[in-house]
């Protein structure tokens, strides 16, 4: 069980420098990586000019088990929403400070095993 627990960690762990790096070449900056408190845990917060980016990265291992951002649900994005007003608060950040929710989603290339495709929904929480 320890064995499985610490490849899932590898492969998340993975999965967020792969999205660091798209997003940093899409000129972003890193604010801050793995917040985490009562409410839950943002992976990456991004700066995006004046812009405010939190970040869900979502990984599949497998094509089989589904697009990775299906799997934020309803429950998880009230849990982000939830931990970023948490960091709003603790870095006394205004209401004022636009900011948006985006997922990184990654999953293996359909065509070459050792690459991974990336899907990036940008304001994925708009409605």
């Amino acid at each position: 069980m320890f064995w499985k627990t610490r490849v899932h960690n590898t492969a998340g762990k993975k999965a967020e420098d792969l999205a660091l790096n798209y997003l940093r070449r899409k000129g972003m900056k890193l604010r801050e990586r793995n917040y985490a408190c009562r409410t839950g845990e943002l992976d990456l917060i991004m700066q995006d000019r004046d812009t405010l980016v939190f970040v869900e990265v979502r990984f599949r291992s497998h094509r089989n088990f589904g697009a990775p951002e299906e799997s934020v649900d309803y429950r998880k994005c009230q849990r982000l929403i939830r931990t970023a007003q948490h960091y709003m608060q603790t870095y006394n950040l205004t209401d004022q400070q636009p900011c948006r929710f985006d997922i990184i989603a990654i999953q293996p290339d359909a065509h070459h095993n050792d690459l991974y495709s990336v899907n990036w929904t940008r304001d994925a929480f708009r409605t």
